[in-house]
């Protein structure tokens, strides 16, 4: 967006040099903040039009929606709304009637009769009325290769034998191979064999005739096997031998002009060639029952609408038992659709209406886009787990039949939600999340009202244990406290159901207390998760933050020790004016220890770092020197991002100076002998904002300009540092700085005592030296650090508010 501004430069900033020790390319940067500094009001405007009114808008309303969804399908396969399954032999808890009228199907009724419809289908069996035509030919194509046989010299025997076997479909032995080769006359013996052939195929041949009568009992019907026509039905017409009965016949015939012993041969082999006539078709019988028993509907049995199924405290028999179970699953089955748009619909209004509620009424309820990210996921990835949980705590019946389905549920982590949006970001969204999420989980859990108030005040009573979560240790801590709410609860609830003196009293008591414990494991694995992924700083990621040696700090002690002690000191202060005024001390102390990373990059620039040498600014301008020092914050804020220091860190970076006026400089170009600089530009002077937001970030503003001048008292006893606070904070005050955080008046007195208090213990043991400590040129000490010197009054202020300074003392209840 630099082009914008290429035309806005002012004359007077092209004019002057930098610093000569500074690059070229630092030269470029620092115009670039000049640029940045102007148009920045712009690019604000811009942002909000574009980003924050429209497509962040069209952004959560998709988010919205892709939740809803999920959500619902997630939901809806576990609604059961219209009646409970029951099992035969259980006990009905209340009178049920039919809500409508159902045709059901019996399946016990309509089984039995497919089955009968199959049973009674007749065999199918194939007739080959060409088997006689067929076993002559074979017996045709054996004799010849016989014959061709003899027209060798030196015939292979193994194959002809194998050859043989092949034609006749038996296997042929060397003693039958040399009585054929003996017989001279085939043709007389081929007229023989169709005799043979024709007197045996004049029945009709079945491998086994007890299993054909078996068969034939039940019913046959005979196909000709190559026209398919239909020869035959019933049982009585239809008479078969089978291959014993063909064997007894072919032993009785006799073989006309042969001798016995080629006779038995030639007998021998026919019968091992006989094959059935009469063949079982298996496929085709499979098709006629497949048939038979598709033709047979299902056998459906009326319900009328308000027909009495069972009534209450009524041992449930077993046909009552299948007409509760058949009207269960056809009310799953008709309205799961209506069922999902329903809870699809019910998702939407729990999540806008609060969400809207919270916005508008709710002072710390203001989640950014990647809060709602979030929340979505966490809210996808709890229902998920739960209904998984779900599912298989509702199959545990099966391996430890006496813990009953329901004892499983005090083991679910209802609470875990709730409890990680606490840590990850405030006490008002995840109340408000708890509320939302407790409604939908009485949903998810076959619309169970006491789901809704488990889940709620464990979420509650969770949240509120990990509201200070400084250490892994509080997060086991309040899973403790949401096991003693579990077990609290699981007495009344026992109490209620009248099963309180059962065995699953005992079970329930367990599960209630080892709860608590599956909520904190999550949480506590979750969190770090969530702190690499999102990015978010939590209170356990500050505390690693404030290790004085951290990477950040140690360079800052390195290359700024001044700034370094200084940072140090202001986090002791903050840190006791936050408990002070009941705000968060651990951020507002690692905040303040960061607060001036960004003079890293200058660190001789800053008045605190200079050992007694030259000062630079000496040999810049002042419009110049203000641009260095207001470069310092967006440094900071660039190094606290490339370090990941989150994003409360680094907004108070960015806010600790809000758009206060760098008096000295400011000042400086005004007594400027050259005429031009006389109608200098305040806003030029001023540190670009936002104003302070948070309380945090307006301690840090407070303590570091009070830090600051502390350092010019050449006596500080406690009387001049009293002065001095309130003098500093009663500035800041006028200047408009406070007007966009949450500091009252109250809390401005109470953060002065605080500050005083810590001031007082730092020097009261200072030397009275008989004159003062620094001099420059009959002047007296400017601010040490340059860049955090408030302008006493703002211009537009006119002259009347700098005479009423001390009043204005008195009215933030400060007195000299």
């Amino acid at each position: 967006m630099n082009f914008l501004l290429n035309s806005g430069i002012p004359a007077r900033f092209q004019k002057q040099g930098m610093p000569s020790d500074t690059s070229k390319a630092s030269k470029e940067k620092n115009r670039a903040a000049l640029l940045a500094l102007r148009g920045r009001r712009l690019l604000d405007s811009l942002n909000d039009r574009f980003f924050s009114g429209r497509n962040e808008k069209q952004t959560q309303t998709f988010l919205l929606l892709v939740t809803a969804l999920v959500l619902s399908l997630i939901i809806v396969p576990s609604q059961h709304f219209h009646t409970s399954r029951y099992n035969a032999g259980e006990i009905a808890s209340a009178d049920i009637k039919a809500t409508q009228s159902y045709l059901l199907e019996d399946p016990a009724l309509t089984e039995k009769l497919r089955s009968a419809a199959e049973n009674a289908t007749p065999y199918v069996y194939d007739l080959r009325l060409t088997k006689s035509d067929e076993l002559k030919k074979q017996f045709e194509r054996a004799f010849t290769l016989i014959v061709a046989s003899r027209t060798q010299s030196q015939p292979d025997r193994e194959a002809l034998l194998k050859n043989l076997s092949d034609e006749l479909g038996c296997p042929v032995t060397p003693v039958e191979l040399a009585s054929l080769e003996k017989i001279r006359n085939f043709r007389a013996l081929l007229a023989e064999i169709g005799s043979m052939a024709d007197s045996i195929y004049r029945h009709k041949l079945v491998s086994d005739k007890t299993v054909f009568n078996e068969d034939r009992r039940q019913g046959i019907l005979l196909i000709e096997n190559q026209t398919g026509r239909l020869l035959g039905a019933g049982d009585a017409s239809i008479t078969a031998i089978d291959l014993k009965d063909a064997a007894i016949i072919v032993r009785d015939m006799r073989v006309s002009g042969f001798d016995r012993k080629e006779a038995e041969v030639v007998k021998g082999l026919f019968q091992k060639a006989l094959k059935p006539s009469l063949i079982r078709n298996q496929a085709a019988t499979e098709a006629k029952r497949t048939e038979a028993r598709n033709s047979i509907r299902p056998i459906v049995y009326q319900i009328k609408r308000g027909e009495m199924i069972v009534r209450e405290g009524e041992r449930i028999s077993e046909a009552q038992a299948v007409k509760l179970n058949k009207i269960f699953n056809s009310a799953q089955g008709v309205n799961r659709f209506l069922a999902g748009l329903g809870i699809f619909t019910l998702i939407l209004v729990l999540f806008y209406f609060p969400y809207r509620f919270g916005r508008k009424n709710i002072r710390k309820f203001n989640p950014t886009l990647k809060d709602l990210l979030l929340l979505s996921l966490v809210t996808i990835l709890l229902f998920l787990f739960l209904k998984i949980a779900f599912i298989i705590s509702s199959a545990m019946g099966v391996p430890f039949p006496r813990v009953g389905t329901d004892a499983y549920f005090y083991l679910l982590p209802f609470a875990a939600g709730t409890m990680l949006v606490r840590i990850i970001l405030n006490s008002e969204i995840a109340l408000v999340y708890c509320a939302v999420t407790a409604i939908l989980l009485g949903v998810l859990f076959n619309s169970n009202l006491l789901i809704v108030v488990y889940a709620l005040l464990g979420g509650i009573i969770g949240a509120h244990g990990v509201r200070q979560c400084q250490y892994r240790g509080t997060i086991y801590t309040a899973g403790l406290k949401v096991s003693v709410v579990n077990l609290a609860l699981a007495i009344p609830f026992q109490i209620l159901s009248d099963n309180l003196f059962t065995s699953q009293t005992l079970y329930i008591i367990i599960f209630a207390l080892i709860g608590g414990a599956v909520n904190s494991v999550i949480v506590a694995g979750t969190v770090p998760v969530i702190e690499n992924i999102f990015h978010y700083t939590t209170d356990i990621k500050l505390l690693e933050l404030a290790s004085l040696n951290s990477p950040v700090l140690r360079e800052l002690m390195i290359r700024a020790p001044g700034t370094y002690h200084h940072s140090i000191l202001v986090g002791t202060m903050v840190e006791a004016a936050a408990e002070a005024i009941h705000a968060n001390p651990l951020m507002a102390r690692v905040a303040a220890y960061y607060h001036d990373i960004g003079k890293i990059s200058k660190p001789l620039y800053f008045i605190e770092n200079m050992c007694g040498g030259e000062n630079r600014h000496d040999k810049l301008s002042a419009s110049m020197s203000a641009l260095i020092l207001i470069s310092h914050v967006k440094e900071g804020v660039e190094l606290a991002k490339e370090k990941h220091l989150g994003l409360p860190i680094i907004d108070i970076i960015h806010q600790h100076h809000g758009t206060a006026l760098i008096s000295f400089f400011y000042q400086k170009a005004k007594n400027a002998e050259d005429p031009e600089s006389r109608n200098v530009d305040e806003r030029d002077f001023r540190y670009p904002g936002p104003k302070p937001q948070t309380r945090e970030a307006g301690l840090v503003m407070l303590a570091d300009c009070v830090e600051a001048a502390s350092k010019t008292l050449t006596d500080p006893t406690p009387a001049r540092i009293q002065g001095m606070v309130q003098k500093i904070i009663n500035n800041i005050f006028i200047d408009g700085q406070l007007e966009e955080c949450e500091l009252t008046l109250k809390n401005l007195h109470d953060i002065a005592n605080s500050f005083n208090r810590i001031l007082s213990g730092i020097y009261h043991h200072r030397i009275d030296y008989p004159e003062p400590a620094f001099k420059v040129s009959g002047r007296k000490k400017i601010v040490e650090s340059s860049d955090r010197e408030q302008a006493k009054t703002p211009s537009s202020r006119g002259e009347e508010d700098k005479k009423t300074g001390g009043e204005d003392l008195k009215r933030l209840g400060i007195h000299r």
